[in-house]
């Protein structure tokens, strides 16, 4: 029971002492800061004066850094029975900068290069003077330096004189900038089968440009984007290696990942039914990053047999070929679908985190499809053997602050796939889409996030009677709006199936609210409508809406959202539960 008590009444936090004096707001709370907080109050005056000696101290130093170079400062005890501990402040004339001074230790660096690293000290004579402010402007020059080339900038100790008779402080940088660097190409250390003639074509510089730590990233970031290595290490090579020519290699060490991985897993939906997945993934084939998938996957809807290799900058940095190859077989209440699937992208990196893809795509199989007929007012299935050739291009702008769980920025999405179809129909018509998602948080620290999402689809030039089932939109499940099944969205046949659509139109919002360090909590409305013409009905929208919650990993949040249909027909059921993982959108 005393245990319990103990535990279950946790003693209250409280100022080592007590701030006194005539302050300004914010110094007073800065000072409060660096005092710091201790376990419930003193029980003797002996404590008392030992807790105000430690915060004058504290304070002191405080004070020194923001510029009072002469403050009083009193600690004293107050009170007998209860003792608290005060720390009277009078901080003194703040003082301000002199002018910044920088001596060169040779050698010294050229004049451009000595003009930019000056420009970025950015402290003005008059400003008060402050030691963060000081500190951050001496690494500003070094940082400045080494991206003009100086790779070896350091800074030496530095001179500060504080003048009391004028109030001021004279920072004096002593800066060792050391030699130019102009690089070299690269050297490889790996036991690995990874080609160094490959790597070495990765680097965004050629022999004899002058260093920047920005394409020494870039070349890390292009082998770490193959995906196929456990570490990357990438740095300039040590002093010694300089060749005869003034040049200077950069070391990449490469450590890869297991040579081969396979894969299993199951899946179960209410609404898409059971899948397996077995795969077999084979990493750093010849030599150059490539890496081989195969295997199959059998599931109620979607079940297929192949494979895909991808090799990580074809002919260029950046770019991506990505071949494909499989046998499908696709079960949907609107469609059956069994075909052989080719495919052939070039997928290009523009920055960091957005790209363009371009390719072709040829499907050739049989399509069981279930229509409507404007002519007799009723449901229709048949039978089609086609050939579909499709020249594929999508964009991808990614401006948001993480992959899985952003808080802020915006995403763009827009793919446009003319096709080609051959067969017992012979068709012409282009298939476009384009989704936008942006978050803007509502607190400082994010706590509380508005999340949205636009999507709009668009067929033209082709019929809802001819243009193959798995190219027309459909609507509804977790990756679209919510509350209904896969395909529930659409209007259906007077037979309750799905009628594929030649336009799409859908938004979600969501309001996410952070729960303590782990947990969020999640409230979100979509909407959603498929049309027959290629511009977008808005008559039939259909909207969902639900909670979730999502408990937060270091790769990402798991999340579980359950959701109800607001406009439920016949076939649709009562409510939808959604477990993944990364945010919805």
């Amino acid at each position: 029971m005393a245990l319990w008590a103990v535990s279950g009444h946790p003693v209250a936090a409280e100022p080592r002492a007590q701030i006194r004096g005539d302050i300004d707001a914010e110094l007073r709370r800065e000072l409060e800061r660096a005092v710091g907080d201790v376990d419930g109050a003193p029980s003797t005056r002996f404590e008392a004066r030992r807790r105000a000696r430690t915060a004058m101290e504290s304070a002191e130093a405080l004070l020194r850094s923001e510029g009072y170079y002469q403050p009083t400062l009193q600690d004293d005890v107050e009170g007998e029975e209860k003792p608290v501990a005060v720390v009277t402040v009078t901080p003194g004339h703040r003082f301000e900068l002199g002018e910044t001074k920088v001596n060169w230790i040779a050698p010294v660096p050229d004049s451009v290069t000595e003009t930019v690293a000056i420009a970025d000290i950015s402290l003005k004579p008059g400003d008060p003077g402050r030691a963060a402010d000081i500190l951050a402007a001496e690494g500003r020059v070094v940082a400045g330096l080494t991206r003009e080339g100086y790779a070896d900038a350091k800074a030496e100790p530095r001179r500060v004189v504080v003048d009391h008779a004028a109030f001021t402080v004279q920072p004096t940088f002593n800066i060792a900038s050391g030699a130019l660097v102009r690089l070299d190409g690269v050297q490889v250390r790996t036991r690995g089968p990874t080609n160094p003639e490959w790597v070495a074509g990765l680097a965004p510089w050629k022999a004899g440009d002058r260093y920047d730590p920005e394409n020494v990233a870039e070349l890390e970031r292009r082998i770490l984007d193959t995906g196929v290595y456990d570490g990357v290490g990438v740095a300039l090579a040590p002093l010694d290696q300089v060749t005869p020519e003034g040049l200077r290699p950069v070391m990449v060490t490469l450590s890869d990942r297991p040579r081969s991985l396979l894969e299993a897993g199951a899946t179960y939906s209410t609404a898409e039914g059971a899948g397996v997945d077995v795969f077999q993934t084979r990493y750093n084939r010849l030599g150059r990053a490539a890496t081989l998938k195969y295997g199959l996957r059998f599931a109620s809807i979607d079940s297929r047999l192949g494979g895909e290799a991808s090799l990580p900058h074809w002919g260029r940095p950046g770019r991506t070929l990505k071949l494909s190859s499989y046998l499908v077989r696709e079960r949907t209440d609107a469609y059956d679908r069994s075909a052989v699937a080719l495919a052939a992208d070039l997928t290009q990196r523009i920055g960091k985190t957005s790209f363009f893809t371009y390719g072709l795509g040829l499907d050739a199989g049989r399509y069981t499809e279930n229509r409507f007929d404007p002519i007799t007012q009723a449901p229709i299935t048949f039978d089609r053997d086609l050939a579909l050739l499709t020249a594929r291009s999508a964009a991808y702008m990614d401006r948001s602050n993480d992959p899985l769980n952003p808080t802020r920025g915006f995403r763009l999405y827009l793919s446009a796939q003319p096709t080609a179809v051959t067969g017992e129909d012979t068709i012409l018509f282009l298939r476009t889409e384009g989704q936008a998602t942006g978050y803007l948080p509502l607190q400082d620290g994010a706590r509380t996030v508005l999340a949205g999402r636009a999507r709009l689809g668009s067929i033209i030039g082709g019929q809802e009677l001819t243009v193959p089932s798995d190219r027309l939109f459909y609507s509804g499940g977790g990756g679209s709006v919510r509350g209904y099944s896969y395909q529930s969205i659409n209007p259906r046949l007077p037979n309750n199936k799905p009628r594929g659509g030649l336009s799409l139109f859908e938004t979600s919002i969501e309001v996410r609210h952070d729960i303590g360090e782990k947990f969020q909590a999640v409230a979100f409305v979509d909407s959603g409508a498929v049309g027959f013409l290629a511009t977008p009905n808005f008559n039939n929208m259909r909207y969902g809406a639900g909670v979730g919650v999502r408990y937060k990993l270091p790769f990402g949040p798991v999340r579980a959202d359950i959701a109800v249909p607001l406009d439920r027909r016949e076939g649709d059921a009562n409510f939808q539960l959604y477990i993944s993982i990364g945010q919805a959108f």
